[in-house]
């Protein structure tokens, strides 16, 4: 049931107000203050969908509750009430986030619509919401260890900077979700975030996937195309396995750190971008700079900020946590009752050498719920953990 709050001194407007929209719709949960201080009040102790708010009132007027109400519960959309006289303050009050205005005395339809739309847009932003608590839960970094605990201690203090990170450790331990905390953390968190696995792409076809390319610079290059460094623009680009990087596109990524710009491949003209680089590596760079497989001068304009994942095996404490998380989200997953993992299960899976670390864990996991029966016991693990 939508509850709907009106703030207006002026009790016959009141009386209006709220039965125009009890008539209307009879789901509707109206509730009054007759001043701007009351009903910054009762918006602090209620949830409402909908603030339908006077301008000129007393003690406090409507452009005063209006930028409380947006520090202390933005969400809620504020439609204004104007009188004759208050029609420039109300254009005002737009661009301070107000919904919209209506005037005084109200036109039915006009009421009846904007309510309808604001309630709608309501409903979309908790939508909204919802889905980016979903995306975030995907990206989560379960573990109380105390080297996770560094790490997530890192993460709060770096986010918000435009601080470049490089991400060590071996394959499976995490990385990516490292990166993403780092994004969904910062100020970029509106912006994308753009991944390139630089392993996977031949080193042939590296650069024009990073910085795009221009129609007929190679032979397949029918149509001018952006690269990623554009696509992540205002945003995050995370450079997975950046140690497997040829040499000629680590001098183009080293020029895009330095001057923020860009070329496309086959193209002279600069390219201006806005880009956060977090890169990651299961290699040992200063090695590969010793063998001169990666460039020193691009590894220390990374490593800003380093940190490392560790491997399942030094963080065994974890292992139950993890256990509970991936066991939970299988089974939202297949549609499953979740499993519950007994005591001496999760003990025999702590012993266990993780080589493929969280990565070879959560397989393991969805490969015991598959095969045994309600209850994960020490036998099932012994069966089926393959080790």
């Amino acid at each position: 049931m939508p509850k709907i709050l009106v703030i207006e001194d002026e009790a016959a407007i009141r009386r209006v107000l709220v039965k125009i929209l009890t008539e209307e719709n009879e789901t509707y949960h109206l509730d009054e203050a007759e001043d701007g201080l009351v009903g910054i009040e009762k918006i602090k102790k209620d949830d409402y969908d909908l603030v339908l708010c006077d301008i000129k009132m007393p003690k406090m007027d409507g452009v005063e509750v209006l930028e409380a109400v947006k520090l202390i519960k933005p969400e809620i959309p504020m439609v204004m009430i104007s009188g004759h006289g208050d029609l420039d303050t109300a254009v005002q009050t737009m661009r301070l986030g107000a919904f919209d205005y209506i005037s005084k005395p109200p036109d039915l339809n006009r009421l009846l619509n904007t309510v309808r739309n604001a309630l709608d847009r309501k409903e979309l932003v908790v939508e909204n919401k919802i889905l980016k608590t979903k995306v975030s839960k995907n990206y989560q970094m379960i573990g109380e260890s105390p080297a996770i605990a560094s790490i997530k201690e890192i993460i709060e203090k770096v986010a918000p900077t435009d601080a470049r990170v490089l991400i060590t450790g071996a394959n499976g331990t995490g990385k990516e979700l490292v990166a993403h905390w780092l994004h969904q953390k910062s100020v970029r968190a509106k912006g994308p975030m753009v991944e390139v696995n630089c392993a996977a792409i031949p080193s042939e076809l590296i650069e024009s996937e990073l910085f795009g390319h221009v129609k007929g610079a190679f032979t397949s290059a029918n149509k001018d195309r952006a690269g990623k460094f554009e696509a992540a623009n205002g945003g995050t680009i995370f450079l997975d396995e950046i140690g497997d990087m040829s040499l000629s596109a680590q001098a183009k990524v080293l020029r895009a750190l330095q001057e923020s710009r860009v070329q496309r491949v086959g193209s002279d003209k600069d390219i201006k971008v806005d880009v956060r680089v977090v890169a990651a590596t299961n290699k040992d760079l200063t090695k590969e700079i010793e063998e001169g497989r990666f460039r020193e001068d691009l590894y220390h304009r990374l490593a800003v900020i380093l940190i490392q994942v560790p491997a399942l095996n030094d963080r065994r404490d974890d292992i139950p946590l993890l256990v509970e998380y991936f066991s939970e989200k299988i089974a939202k997953e297949q549609g499953s009752t979740k499993k519950e993992f007994s005591k001496d299960a999760l003990k025999l899976l702590k012993s266990y050498d993780w080589s493929g670390n969280i990565r070879e864990l959560r397989n393991v996991v969805e490969r015991l719920i598959i095969l045994s029966d309600l209850t994960v016991e020490e036998s099932d693990v012994k069966l089926y953990a393959t080790k």
